[in-house]
């Protein structure tokens, strides 16, 4: 009779395990798919339409947000040039992926701005479908506050990236600066734009030092070509006319 008891027992006492056991993989599973089942793969999306790839996010439970548009004369307007997450990155659903469209080949002309009113400058870079870029206001006493000083790109420029133009414009000369133009300092000496970037607060890398070779001085009617001295500029970034502020870094390159 005990010895029935016991078996009845440890029957029992199994079932209960077996009965915990069950729960937990039930509990396991359902986890995992709750998990799991919320994550997906972002597809690749690069050479689709918009509207294809818009689709194609919508029906995986994710986001598409086109934060660029770039000219491309290899991806047709309209088609996706990039996306972040790259294509394959396992994502929850709801996820934004940011693309960048491609507007096609440059097709308009960068109209000249400089020396035009800023709002009239606007007008016309819109009228052409570019847009206003970046804004820099310098004092500048020699021109009436609004004119347009500069711009990047520069006029009738070619195979620019993207349909942007950062303007350079006159602000009365009590004003403090919030940008300048990057000046030319191609065979300036490096200790003088070291300095005149310093006067302004910007800061310059330490000088990339090159060996510069020395051509023929001049033969016939040509123009004798001086060589450069050591200690000159030869190359610099950004380049000449491009907006620049205490955030910029310059990169320069010294003639050794």
């Amino acid at each position: 009779m005990e010895t029935r008891g016991i078996r009845n027992f440890f029957q029992i006492a199994s079932m209960v395990m077996l009965l915990v056991a069950v729960a937990l993989l039930a509990a396991i599973t359902t986890m995992h798919f709750a998990i799991h089942g919320a994550e997906v793969q972002v597809p690749a999306l690069k050479g689709m339409t918009v509207a294809d790839a818009r689709s194609e996010t919508a029906g995986l439970g994710l986001t598409l947000d086109v934060d660029n548009r770039y000219y491309s004369a290899d991806v047709p307007a309209g088609h996706i040039l990039s996306e972040s997450p790259e294509a394959g990155t396992v994502v929850r659903r709801e996820w934004k992926v940011r693309v960048a469209e491609s507007l096609g080949p440059q097709m308009v002309e960068v109209p000249d701005t400089v020396g035009r009113d800023e709002r009239v400058a606007a007008l016309e870079l819109r009228r052409v479908g570019l847009e206003v870029g970046a804004t820099a206001r310098l004092p500048y006493g020699k021109a009436a506050e609004g004119t347009i000083l500069s711009q990047d790109p520069p006029a009738h420029a070619q195979g620019i990236e993207r349909p942007r133009i950062n303007l350079l414009v006159a602000a009365p000369d009590n004003q403090s600066p919030d940008g300048y133009a990057m000046p030319d300092f191609i065979g300036w000496p490096v200790a003088t734009v070291q300095a005149q970037l310093a006067r302004v607060g910007i800061r310059a890398e330490e000088p990339q030092f090159v060996d510069e070779a020395v051509g023929p001085v001049g033969t016939g009617d040509a123009p004798p070509r001086l060589p450069v001295k050591p200690g000159a500029i030869v190359g610099q970034t950004p380049a000449p006319g491009m907006r620049v502020d205490q955030h910029t870094t310059v990169k320069l390159i010294v003639a050794k």
